[in-house]
């Protein structure tokens, strides 16, 4: 893991129709994040917020199989564009959401400089959602979806290629909230998901070195994470909370191996809302969680 950090904020709330998310970023540097990590002596560059139109100008005629499609794309196409740029100065991106469509953008930049990236998915849902199968029409449900090919070309094509990410590369951990047409394509493309109830039962070491195991040959790791992932005891502010989740206290310890295994070279949180949260609570999780993966540890 590179020690030169730069911090990209996106404050993009098209993805979904939940207003408040697009202040995210903004929540995590409030709840310090730029200085815990410069107390544990890492060179971090805060680039700011990349633009974003607001959701009062987007198009009013939308399809709604996939609202906002074309002002998501502008977006992703951007922060690609600053994540290739981020990494070809050979710093670590820490991409600040935002919704999970902006993961969209986030792989488009980071998977061209790698030629076998791993991404772990760490997230209550599959986000794995098409046109055709989305009961919302969100594109932040279908973010990991576009990002292994499939979806709309407009989406899938950003960058200039598709796919961004081999199946077989891919772990996500923590889902509880699968569609059915989700569950179809994790059975199709054999997508590696440990649910809840394989946290439940194997416990999150073991959850964290089958992943490291599976995605030892991979050239670079990706760390996707939505706070929603976490049980929402410990992060109400998010959009689509889900009862059940991971604990404060896992999360960490997967951060934890994560930084022991030093095999991360991008990062985004995502799913802040802080018009839900409880004092800033969630962003202050994610710094948390952010600092663990940086070496943070108790003792």
């Amino acid at each position: 893991m590179s020690k030169e950090i730069a911090v990209l904020g996106v404050p993009l709330d098209l993805g979904q129709t939940r207003r408040g998310v697009d202040m995210g970023a903004s929540a995590i540097r409030y709840a310090q994040l730029i200085e815990s990590l410069q107390s544990l002596n890492v060179d971090v560059v805060d680039h700011g917020d990349i633009p974003v139109i607001r959701r009062e100008d987007a198009i009013k005629d939308q399809n709604e199989h996939l609202k906002n499609l074309q002002e998501v794309k502008e977006v992703c196409t951007t922060l690609a564009k600053s994540v290739d740029e981020i990494l070809t100065a050979k710093k670590m991106p820490l991409v600040l959401g935002g919704d999970h469509s902006i993961a969209i953008g986030t792989l488009a930049g980071v998977s061209k400089h790698f030629n076998n990236l791993g991404v772990i998915w760490y997230d209550a849902h599959g986000d794995l959602n098409t046109e055709e199968t989305s009961p919302s029409g969100n594109i932040h449900g279908m973010s990991l979806a576009v990002s292994l090919g499939h979806g709309h070309p407009l989406l899938t094509n950003i960058g200039g290629y598709a796919p961004k990410v081999k199946p077989e590369n891919v772990v996500i951990i923590g889902a509880r909230d699968l569609d059915e047409g989700e569950r179809e394509i994790i059975r199709e493309l054999g997508i590696k998901v440990y649910t809840m109830h394989e946290v439940d039962k194997l416990g999150m070491t073991k959850v964290m070195e089958e992943t490291l195991d599976y995605l030892k040959e991979c050239d670079g790791v990706h760390l996707s994470l939505d706070l929603d992932g976490i049980d929402p005891l410990y992060t109400p502010g998010v959009g689509t909370p889900v009862p059940g989740g991971i604990t404060f206290r896992e999360s960490h310890l997967a951060m934890e191996m994560l930084c022991d295994a030093n095999v991360l070279t991008s990062i985004e949180f995502v799913e802040v809302n802080p018009i839900l949260d409880e004092r800033n609570k969630t962003a202050v999780v994610a710094v948390d969680l952010i600092t663990s993966l940086f070496g943070k540890k108790i003792l």
